[in-house]
């Protein structure tokens, strides 16, 4: 067996090359799809329940007594919550995907020969096989309304339109009955299905700029509660009197973000600082309750240069990675 003085790179990393927005929501009657553009935001708001008490205390008493006064608590606690209103059977969740070229190529690597040969690795998949069967996978999961996560249980009706956008005007454009696609497997296919996927490998092999727009309509019931994503809350502060669930919102409309499962979202904090710190923060942040995982990625910088850009203007130092 050859031997190799390569070393895996201790700092790697990649910029994603699915860049969605944020996911806005608004309610309407699904006979009225086409006038979708106008139907009103679906707003946050406050509500009070009795919360559940999942732990026991120790000292008060045992047995059925114990259990029955801890059940007899009341527990109030305030929780925001989403609902259609009470005259829209539809949801409706349009947000805008962009496409990026570039996979395999690392935004950020410390060591030049563990790149090279990273990059010759991808390049030499490219080559074989292209982006084909990913792209596919990618728009199997817009067609089957998989991103809609919770809001998809129980749907009656799932209608998704994508759209593929050129200065800002629609240069073609898809539709889809989402419960027709399973959630399970990538077998099924159609001539529409096949189109847009072509779409996207073009946009992951950077021959083109690809920027989709997704449109989902649920027929969930007039009234019924629909689920935005939700928001982890390091600082409540002074616990009593808090909300004990908060949920995403951009502008007072209820709204969605990038999330790995039903139950599970990745969140990114990018910080500079003095390493002692960071690396505090990051123990802090890993040990909050609810976070499932985390891991601290350490780039170290050096000084590029020290200017100002006028006269004027105040100076400051450009960092870079240090190499």
């Amino acid at each position: 067996m050859a031997k190799t003085d390569l070393k895996t790179a201790s700092v790697l990393a990649f910029e994603r090359k699915l860049d969605p927005s944020d996911a806005l929501f608004s309610a309407g009657q699904w006979a009225e799809r086409s006038q979708g553009e106008q139907w009103p935001s679906v707003n946050i708001r406050e509500k009070s329940v009795r919360g559940t008490i999942s732990h026991r205390q120790a000292g008060q008493g045992s047995g059925a007594a114990k259990l029955s006064g801890e059940i007899d608590s009341p527990n109030p606690q305030t929780i925001d919550t989403a609902t259609l209103p009470n005259d829209a059977d539809t949801l409706r969740v349009r947000f805008t995907l962009r496409v990026l070229g570039g996979a395999g190529t690392p935004s950020a690597c410390n060591n030049a020969d563990d790149q090279a040969k990273l990059q010759a690795t991808v390049q030499q998949y490219v080559s074989a096989t292209g982006f084909g069967e990913l792209a596919r996978r990618y728009a199997a999961n817009l067609a089957n309304a998989r991103f809609l996560w919770r809001n998809r249980m129980g749907a009656e009706q799932i209608e998704v339109q994508v759209r593929q956008l050129s200065q800002g005007e629609a240069a073609q454009s898809w539709q889809f009955d989402a419960l027709r696609f399973p959630l399970r497997d990538f077998d099924s296919t159609t001539p529409e299905l096949d189109t847009l996927a072509r779409t996207i490998e073009q946009g992951l092999a950077g021959n083109t700029h690809t920027l989709l727009e997704v449109i989902a309509y649920a027929r969930i019931g007039d009234g019924q509660e629909i689920y935005p994503s939700q928001e982890l809350i390091l600082d409540k502060g002074d616990k009593k009197g808090q909300k004990s669930k908060t949920l995403y919102q951009v502008g007072n409309v209820a709204a969605m973000h990038s999330h790995l499962d039903h139950d599970n979202c990745l969140e990114s904090v990018i910080l500079k600082g003095a390493t002692a710190d960071v690396r505090r923060f990051a123990d802090a942040l890993t040990a909050e309750r609810g976070v499932r995982h985390g891991k601290l990625n350490v780039i170290a910088l050096e000084a590029e240069h020290h200017h100002a850009h006028d006269e004027h203007g105040e100076a400051h130092v450009h960092y870079r990675p240090a190499r």
